[in-house]
């Protein structure tokens, strides 16, 4: 088998797995992530804050604090973080 036939073959294999990956849940429809979404909400409210306020905190715009809070954009462990020393809590404030 060539080299181009050995391309072929492995590419051959990626939609397939690509169509797996498609049908699995995505973590952001969790309800631990909804939870999550949940807390950020309250805990930004329990600070007195507006989403327009911590966006320009975080030098974000409204519409990132708006789809996080919404649960239709996805955070990282450090964004997370981001998100709890603003509002002073601890992070397990968000993931208990």
């Amino acid at each position: 088998m060539g080299c181009f036939a050995a391309q072929n073959m492995a590419l051959w294999h990626i939609p397939q797995w690509n169509t797996t990956i498609k049908n699995m849940p995505r973590s952001i429809y969790k309800e631990e992530h909804k939870k999550i979404v949940e807390r950020l909400k309250e805990a930004r409210l329990d600070a007195g804050l507006g989403q327009v306020e911590v966006a320009e905190k975080l030098g974000r715009t409204q519409s990132y604090v708006s789809k996080i809070e919404s649960g239709q954009r996805r955070f990282d462990v450090l964004q997370l973080k981001e998100f709890a020393k603003l509002y002073k809590k601890p992070l397990d404030f968000f993931v208990k």
